[in-house]
C-alpha cells in the first residue's frame, strides 16, 4: 500500500517591510493539505524571482511590468525621515524635505523611493551611498546623515536611539500582489481571494455546490389561505376582516 506524494507548496515572495503573517494563517485554515512556504527577496530582485518561478506570487513594491504581470495593488505607505533621538526634527509631528536642506541625506543603493519624477533628492548628498538600507540606519546611529524611507522599513530596522517623523512631501512606496499573469492557477485565485478577504465560499478556483432551491415550510403552507376561501367578517368589535374560517357548529 503506497501513500500519496505530499503537495508541493504554494510559494509566496515578500519584500521587506511586508508583514504577510494574516494571509498565512488564514491560508493554512483554509487549505491545510497544501502548505504554503514564504519566499523573502529584496524589492529590487522580486520580480525577477517570480519571473524566474521562484515563487507563485508576491508581495512587491510597485511599479512593475504590467505587460507581464497581473497586480493588485493593496496599500500606500507613510513616507518617514528616520533620526537620532536628539535631532531637531524630533521636535515636530511631521517635516517637509525643505526642512531637510542642511542635513546629509543618506540614499542607499537599494532605495524603494522614486525619486526620479521629485525633481532631485533632498538635503545634501552623502560621499558614498550606501549599499543597503540597513547599512543606512547604521550611519544615521552613528550621526553621519538622515534616511527618508517607508514606514514598514523604518520599523524593520527600529533601534531605541532613533526615530522617525512623517514627510509630507516626499514620494510614497506602493505595495502590490503580483504574479505573472500567464501562470494564474487555481492556488493563486484562492490565495488572491484571502488576500481580498473573501469568504471561504466566494474564493475563486474553488467549485461552490448548486444552491437548493428554498422549500415552504409546513407552518407557512397552513397559514396562507386560498384566495377563494377569503371570507368578509361582519362582526367583531371594530368591523375588520376575520382572520380564519368561521367555526362550524
Amino acid at each position: 500500500m503506497t501513500s500519496s506524494s505530499p503537495a508541493s507548496p504554494f510559494r509566496v515572495a515578500y519584500v521587506p517591510g511586508v508583514t504577510p503573517t494574516k494571509w498565512v494563517r488564514i491560508w493554512n485554515e483554509r487549505l491545510p493539505g497544501i502548505p504554503l512556504a514564504l519566499v523573502p527577496v529584496s524589492a529590487a530582485e522580486a520580480p525577477d524571482l517570480l519571473r524566474d518561478g521562484g515563487a507563485d506570487a508576491g508581495f512587491v513594491r510597485l511599479p512593475v511590468d504590467r505587460t507581464y504581470f497581473s497586480a493588485i495593488p493593496l496599500y500606500t505607505e507613510t513616507t518617514v525621515v528616520v533620526a537620532p533621538k536628539d535631532h531637531v526634527v524630533t521636535v515636530v509631528d511631521e517635516v517637509g524635505t525643505g526642512e531637510l536642506a542642511e542635513d546629509v541625506v543618506l540614499h542607499p543603493r537599494d532605495d524603494t523611493l522614486d525619486w526620479d519624477d521629485w525633481g532631485r533628492l533632498p538635503g545634501r548628498p552623502a560621499i558614498e551611498r550606501p549599499a543597503t538600507t540597513a547599512d543606512a540606519i547604521e550611519l544615521v546611529a552613528a550621526g553621519v546623515g538622515l534616511l527618508v524611507v517607508p514606514q514598514s522599513l523604518a520599523r524593520l530596522h527600529h533601534r531605541r536611539d532613533l526615530t522617525y517623523r512623517p514627510v509630507t512631501d516626499a514620494p510614497q512606496s506602493r505595495v502590490a500582489l503580483a504574479w505573472p499573469e500567464a501562470a494564474t492557477t487555481e492556488r493563486v485565485e484562492d490565495f488572491i481571494g484571502i488576500v481580498r478577504g473573501r469568504t471561504v465560499n466566494s474564493t475563486r478556483g474553488r467549485t461552490q455546490p448548486p444552491a437548493q432551491p428554498k422549500r415552504p415550510s409546513a407552518r407557512g403552507a397552513q397559514d396562507t389561505p386560498a384566495r377563494g376561501n377569503r371570507r368578509r367578517g361582519t362582526g367583531g368589535t371594530r368591523g375588520g376582516k376575520r382572520r380564519g374560517p368561521r367555526r362550524r357548529s
